[in-house]
């Protein structure tokens, strides 16, 4: 399949699916949880508190892992597994645009000082469980 039409089908997953799991490193083992995504191209962003195991463990390892897109289907129900570098941002062009209400059980508001944004920049992607497909590798 030619590279162009991957990128458009993992944009299209990346569009579509805001939840998928972050998995991170604590202790030099994988830590994962849900986490709700927003994209820009293949970069991705997630809002969490700057009191958070997944900030520190940034900053111990910004080494990223997350599956995004799979719907439970089963077999043909594709999904994205992107290795990325973790940084995190807190320039109120960002946060203004990542915020919407889901995030007020969490945060006061877009102004609240422990809102911070991870931006995950991908280092590889590869759409995977399309039936009948092998994983494929999205070039960047």
């Amino acid at each position: 399949m030619a590279q162009e039409e991957l990128k458009q089908q993992a944009l299209k997953i990346l569009e579509d699916s805001m939840i998928g799991t972050l998995a991170t490193i604590k202790d030099n083992k994988p830590h994962s949880r849900y986490m709700t995504f927003f994209n820009d191209e293949f970069t991705l962003y997630t809002a969490t508190s700057k009191q958070t195991q997944k900030v520190d463990e940034l900053e111990k390892n910004p080494n990223a892992h997350i599956l995004l897109g799979y719907e439970g289907e089963g077999v043909g129900d594709s999904f994205l597994e992107i290795e990325g570098q973790m940084s995190l941002r807190d320039d109120r062009e960002l946060i203004d645009k990542v915020w919407n209400e889901h995030l007020t059980g969490w945060f006061d508001g877009p102004e609240d000082p422990n809102l911070i944004i991870l931006a995950i920049t991908p280092t590889r992607v590869r759409l995977m469980n399309r039936k009948g497909k092998d994983p494929q590798t999205i070039e960047l």
